[in-house]
């Protein structure tokens, strides 16, 4: 991005910080201490799960505005330590949902606009990603917390929010890992409408990850290249949106630019805050909370 300064890159695997630094132009930091010596304005925090926490607070004590790369964390309680500083610090943030930041979803909330949403099916049904940490529930908080978040803020986004779920599971875990081989729950959203989410990690490929949003005589599918809507009333009949997945993220990031630049984000580009981020966040651990507990569990406001 033409008004956008690359002052270095910091990672605790210094080759990968020197090769990073290397592809975009930049130098390596030796830590963050080095980093914020460079004069940081905003930093993105690419993290893995167990690595969120102290990387945020010592940032935002610094004044440096954050997009922070999604899960928040392994749990609720550091996300929401996370939160408190980034608010008392008042700094910028922008979480990675870059769903959000797709002229599909645009469009999607366009479509939905003053229909009652009566369900929603989220599904992420994939293959194990090939990080080291991803299939150990100590490192990556599972599949729900760490990649189906996705599809729960989108469930959010267009249904409403989530009052309630329940979650069940296959435990059986891909080799070398722990995390759950299948999930399945179901959702109470605040509007009345029902829904569920399925997961699986024991595919050889992506098969599916995406939502799909039933109102009165209106059914939408919505995944990262791709709307199809049928609908009986309105404009009828059946009729597909395609774009490109990697402009949305490259918009999530235009936006939060934007917006450190005091401008409106163009196209569909949004900045979703930490704060937002968070309620998110919330849904997917509540689900986790709901495996281990084996009960019900109800968000709060």
């Amino acid at each position: 991005m033409p008004d956008v300064t690359l002052v270095g890159v910091t990672d605790p695997d210094r080759d990968r910080a020197a090769d990073l630094a290397a592809t975009v132009g930049t130098t390596p930091a030796d830590d963050v201490d080095d980093l914020l010596a460079r004069g940081v304005d905003a930093a993105w925090v690419c993290v893995p799960p167990f690595a969120h926490g102290e990387v945020e607070e010592r940032l935002a004590a610094a004044g440096v505005a954050l997009f922070v790369e999604k899960p928040l964390g392994l749990d609720v309680a550091t996300a929401e330590r996370v939160q408190a500083a980034v608010h008392a610090a008042g700094v910028p943030t922008s979480v990675g949902h870059h769903w959000r930041s797709s002229t599909v979803v645009a469009r999607a909330h366009e479509v939905l606009a003053g229909r009652t949403v009566r369900l929603v099916t989220a599904t992420w049904l994939d293959k194990v990603p090939p990080v080291a940490w991803w299939a150990h529930r100590g490192s990556s908080g599972g599949q729900v917390v760490e990649q189906a978040v996705h599809v729960l803020d989108l469930a959010r986004l267009l249904g409403g929010e989530v009052t309630a779920v329940h979650a069940v599971v296959d435990a059986a875990a891909p080799a070398g890992g722990d995390v759950d081989a299948a999930t399945a729950g179901t959702l109470r959203f605040a509007g009345g409408a029902v829904g569920t989410l399925a997961a699986t990690c024991r595919l050889a490929w992506k098969h599916r990850a995406g939502l799909e949003v039933y109102a009165d005589d209106l059914a939408l599918s919505i995944t990262e290249e791709q709307l199809t809507v049928r609908d009986g009333g309105g404009e009828g009949g059946t009729w597909t949106v395609e774009v490109d997945p990697a402009e949305a993220r490259t918009a999530a990031d235009r936006a939060f630019v934007d917006h450190l630049h005091g401008r409106e984000p163009s196209g569909a580009g949004t900045v979703v805050d930490h704060a937002e981020g968070l309620r998110t966040h919330r849904l997917a651990c509540a689900l986790a909370d709901s495996v281990a507990s084996g009960q019900p569990v109800v968000l709060g406001g």
